[in-house]
């Protein structure tokens, strides 16, 4: 599972059966994951769960299910459910969000991001692991007054962290298995994610936490039309600071510097680079973006880095 994509179901107008016909074209090219978005379209574990039942073989990931507006009662019935259907092949990605979304579409307060993803992940590992909850925090109740397991919903589903700042690390790497960072160039998971993010699972006694690390990139003849595509499309990430600290941190001055765009070889090097930064895993992103057939070549390409 060390190499995978993205479907782009976040706003698209893909119907579930290309969904499905894609992933079986991901699966058919050696990919070990493919990873779904949440905005407020499809509803990314559920369509985890009808992939992972039409597509055997591959690991399935929501990248990821922001804490404000859920309970992790419902989100670790959610999510033992997929782990179930899919038998055992689901990873759970939440996220701080954002506060535009947060108060503009939730119309909830942005407040203590830090403590709701630490009281969050305190009780969905509990429930998750053993069916049970007995929690109260300052921000969360979870309490288990009735049974709170699926059948089938094994191994226990990981828990995984879109972090990338350094309370969301210290907090994702003594309560979750790993980090899906985004926009994370090689410099700043070396510098200051990776090193940052075990030493908080060391000193709470964790095994060493896995990092997938999601990248932009395309294999493409025409890179300058698809380079000026995902220069538009990865903008809006500078106006959110937390992507602006990770890519500053990665010595860029725009995020479409760290996309792997060009032939088979830029795509080899590329995740090279984030291996040897301390990614356990990479995820492509955006390969969409130059069409179709791009989005094979590339799928193809990646299959082969396996």
């Amino acid at each position: 599972m060390t190499v995978g994509v993205t479907i782009d179901t976040t706003g698209s107008a893909l119907p579930v059966e290309e969904v499905v016909r894609q992933a079986r074209q991901a699966r058919a090219s050696g990919l070990g994951s493919l990873w779904f978005g949440q905005t407020f379209g499809y509803d990314s574990p559920t369509i985890a769960a009808i992939v992972g039942r039409e597509v055997p073989g591959i690991h399935l990931g929501t990248s990821a299910l922001p804490v404000f507006g859920r309970h992790p009662l419902l989100v670790s019935s959610q999510a033992q459910t997929v782990q179930a259907a899919t038998g055992g092949r689901y990873h759970l990605g939440l996220a701080l969000g954002t506060k535009l979304f947060t108060e503009g579409a939730f119309g909830l307060p942005f407040e203590r991001p830090v403590a709701r993803l630490r009281e969050f992940l305190t009780a969905l590992r509990s429930l998750t692991e053993t069916g049970q909850a007995d929690f109260e925090g300052e921000l969360l109740t979870a309490r288990t007054p009735l049974p709170a397991s699926v059948p089938g919903a094994e191994p226990a589903v990981p828990l995984l962290v879109a972090a990338m700042g350094p309370q969301s690390l210290r907090v994702s790497g003594r309560l979750a298995d790993g980090i899906l960072p985004y926009l994370a160039g090689p410099r700043a998971l070396e510098q200051h994610i990776v090193p940052a993010l075990t030493r908080a699972a060391e000193e709470a006694g964790r095994p060493a936490p896995r990092v997938v690390a999601f990248v932009p990139g395309v294999v493409t003849a025409e890179p300058e039309r698809v380079r000026a595509t995902a220069h538009e499309a990865l903008s809006f990430y500078q106006q959110i600071p937390s992507y602006a600290r990770v890519i500053e941190q990665s010595g860029v001055a725009h995020p479409v510097e760290l996309a792997a765009i060009g032939d088979e070889k830029t795509l080899a090097d590329t995740v090279r680079r984030y291996r040897d930064a301390g990614a356990t895993e990479v995820v492509l992103s955006g390969s969409e973006l130059g069409g179709p057939d791009d989005r094979l070549r590339t799928w193809e390409a990646l299959g082969e880095l396996a």
